[in-house]
């Protein structure tokens, strides 16, 4: 067994599935490949594995380090699975970039990473990358499962599973941790293992129903408790938006509610500087985490680079899927996947986010059915700009992220079609050579 993790120079995440998979009985004597094109940062990590390694796995997987471009088909070569968690341009300078320009026009932000400008432009950066990556994968590693953890997971996930001949699934964080969460924050009593059916895309997955453990329908509550959150007058909880889409659509959505406040055209708007209060908005919020981030990594790495470092398994979905598909015993997972008919009432080509089994067959996704229709309205709003957007990375013509750019609803909510225009052409200056040429 082959795994190879690439943008392992993110040493806490790669600690995560890596020492997951230590943890793992039919995982714990892969050859586990690491690469990076930081040289720091990939020493760093393969430090840290290789101390994991020996501390939780009594050195029964091999590790290995793989630094640059000219090294990457030898650390894809023989994989069975392969982890993506790239960043490209990183924080400084690409993020910045995405905030800091769209500033210029009046368009704020909160996160884009995954939607809006940011997530249009953080893609077209991305697939360029990824390209590489399955071309030497169907050269070095024709049947290995890459499963991508890297946003714009939508974008990415569809382009790959649409434009390459490489087996792929986006896996997300949300998922997992929606419902428990929203249950505790509403200080709702439930008994394990309750039973949640979600489905739509990613970020914008949509809690269908749940039901306790003695079936117990649970959303009435649920819609009750929120409502009174709203109309208490509250203005420092942190899900106020997402408790919104329960009040005005009738149900709660896996991504947070500061990803969600750039998802729609509700909530950041310069017309209404009041409701950045009333719904607890943190614009530039993520900027502040990668500053916060960095900060925490340079305080916090020598406890990762310990010879005494350890893990406990996290509930992260991959070594998991490797596990399943080794073992043949079944695991259900949440992955984002080529529609082609699991939502009757949203594109066949676009990337879903629903159930799934796995097992020795892969990942098979589960039929879904139609979504109520508000909230098939709501995803296409982003399917339109991720289709788009996909199309702009595989056409590199200008006027498919111009038209992404018109469609996305804090965009056209807050700026006219020539400054629309005029933002796209400026973002595209300003990122460089991290972005191929356009026509």
């Amino acid at each position: 067994m082959k795994i190879t993790f690439m943008g392992a120079g993110s040493t806490v995440f790669a600690k995560n599935v890596l020492g997951d998979v230590m943890l793992t009985e039919s995982l714990r004597e892969s050859d586990i490949a690491l690469y990076d094109i930081d040289s720091e940062r990939l020493e760093q990590s393969y430090i840290m594995i290789t101390a994991l390694n020996r501390n939780i796995n009594e050195n029964k997987a091999k590790v290995s380090k793989y630094l640059g471009v000219e090294n990457r088909k030898a650390a894809l070569k023989g994989s069975d699975f392969v982890v993506n968690a790239i960043q490209v341009g990183l924080y400084d300078p690409c993020t910045i970039i995405d905030f800091e320009v769209p500033k210029k026009y009046g368009l704020r932000q909160t996160i884009a990473d995954s939607n809006g400008i940011g997530g249009i432009f953080r893609a077209l950066r991305t697939i360029p990358v990824l390209k590489d990556f399955a071309d030497d994968m169907q050269e070095v590693c024709p049947d290995a499962w890459f499963l991508n953890y890297t946003n714009p997971m939508a974008q990415l996930a569809g382009y790959m599973q649409r434009y390459t001949g490489i087996k792929t699934v986006g896996l997300c964080h949300s998922v997992q941790s929606c419902t428990r969460g929203l249950l505790e924050n509403l200080d709702i009593d439930y008994e394990m293992p309750f039973r949640e059916r979600i489905a739509g895309i990613n970020h914008m997955g949509w809690l269908l129903e749940v039901y306790d453990k003695d079936g117990t329908d649970l959303y009435p509550e649920i819609r009750k408790k929120a409502t009174e959150v709203l109309e208490s007058g509250i203005t420092d909880h942190h899900d106020l938006v997402r408790y919104e889409y329960i009040r005005r659509f009738g149900y709660y959505c896996t991504e947070s509610s500061e990803h969600n406040a750039e998802y729609n055209n509700f909530f950041i708007k310069s017309k209404y500087p009041e409701l950045i209060e009333r719904y607890n908005i943190p614009l530039d919020e993520y900027p502040r985490r990668c500053v916060s981030q960095i900060a925490r990594w340079n305080n916090d790495k020598q406890k990762y680079l310990h010879d005494k470092v350890s893990h406990r398994k996290t509930n992260e979905y991959a070594s998991a899927i490797m596990d399943a598909i080794t073992t043949d015993i079944p695991y259900k997972i949440g992955g984002n996947v080529i529609n082609k008919g699991l939502i009757d009432n949203l594109p066949r080509e676009t990337c879903v986010e629903v159930a799934c089994l796995v097992n020795k067959y892969g990942i098979q996704p589960c039929i879904q059915g139609p979504l109520p229709l508000q909230l098939a309205a709501m995803n296409m709003t982003m399917i339109n700009v991720h289709l788009l957007t996909i199309e702009a990375a595989v056409t590199r013509k200008k006027e498919y992220i111009y038209q992404a750019a018109m469609l996305d609803p804090l965009c056209s909510s807050e700026l006219s079609i020539d400054d629309t225009i005029k933002l796209c052409d400026d973002l595209i200056e300003t990122h460089g050579n991290w972005l191929p040429k356009y026509n």
